[in-house]
């Protein structure tokens, strides 16, 4: 989710699921440590839990940029060994580290000796990378990482092809698999197994809940955030929240942001899918991506859209 769940990703996932624990982009260490830390770790406005995710495999440098992860207050240190772009791979982080849990290991117990005992440092992984496709392999690397202190892992349910294969194509074409992490969840009962991948209903939710610990929400929730807010309320016990109150509530935000010289297309491309699968849903993205970069464009654009949705008159099939 680089460049995308930035801050104000981060605002308007809030205001939508007031339970879940959200995730920044992920962020390198070396960005972290050495890089423009204020603006990089900036989570204002952000309430309730928030896990900093970085990318890296040097367990100094790691260590450092979860000191800082503490420090700027979030709530989880999160190590990717996910992402398998040819990018991160050329930097020895990413999916590439599921070859080496030993490494992975050193890096976990660095972050784990400077962070407090209520901040977890977890990890994020496929269920194996290119030859890697058994449960043996995802399990030894699991193992060795949780001896070093980690007991919380988001598994994506697909592996990753390390060569041939596009990012994108590593989200679709190889096949999920979520038996397999639902297998790692009821053979590791002390560790907490989260379920990231092919997630896009509440179906999909309500089949495996009492099957693993968690479920992490990607592209699915950030294409379509009202899968998001349902969610939340179904695993919360309570009610989604109403579309209209969610972007009253994300005014002071917008205003805040257009006064610090900031530009109301950088909240709103986060709010394009609103209203996905409603009526009215290709009207609202085209108001706010015609008019968001015009000079001057402030929260009333955003009213104008939702009033234009919201309108009975409104007749548009869904998007």
């Amino acid at each position: 989710m680089m460049d995308w769940t930035d801050r104000h990703c981060r605002v308007f996932h809030r205001l939508l699921a007031p339970h879940a624990r959200l995730y920044t982009e992920m962020l390198t260490a070396a960005a972290v440590v050495h890089g423009d830390r204020a603006r990089l770790l900036r989570n204002d406005g952000v309430a309730g839990p928030v896990a900093l995710q970085l990318g890296g495999s040097d367990p100094v440098q790691l260590a450092l940029a979860a000191r800082h992860g503490v420090e700027a207050g979030f709530h989880e240190i999160n190590l990717n060994c996910g992402c398998p772009s040819d990018r991160v791979q050329s930097g020895r982080f990413g999916a590439c580290l599921m070859r080496e849990p030993g490494l992975v290991a050193e890096c976990v117990a660095a972050m784990r000796a400077v962070t407090p005992s209520q901040v977890p440092v977890t990890v994020k992984c496929r269920i194996g990378v290119d030859d890697m496709d058994d449960d043996e392999g995802l399990q030894t690397f699991v193992d060795t990482v949780a001896a070093a202190g980690c007991d919380i892992f988001i598994v994506h349910a697909r592996k990753a092809w390390l060569s041939g294969l596009s990012p994108k194509e590593n989200r679709e074409i190889p096949p999920l698999d979520h038996e397999r992490v639902i297998r790692l969840a009821r053979e590791r009962p002390a560790l907490r197994i989260v379920l990231n991948g092919g997630i896009d209903s509440m179906e999909t939710i309500a089949s495996m809940q009492d099957a693993v610990h968690g479920f992490m929400l990607g592209r699915a929730a950030y294409h379509d955030p009202w899968l998001l807010a349902r969610a939340d309320a179904a695993l919360s016990g309570g009610e989604p929240v109403d579309r209209e109150a969610v972007l009253r509530a994300l005014r002071p935000h917008v205003e805040s942001h257009l006064a610090e010289g900031g530009s109301l297309a950088q909240i709103t491309r986060h709010i394009l899918g609103l209203f996905q699968r409603r009526p009215g849903a290709r009207l609202w993205r085209r108001v706010l991506s015609e008019g968001a970069h015009r000079p001057g464009a402030d929260y009333a654009l955003i009213e104008r859209a939702a009033r234009e949705v919201l309108s009975r008159d409104c007749l548009e099939e869904a998007a």
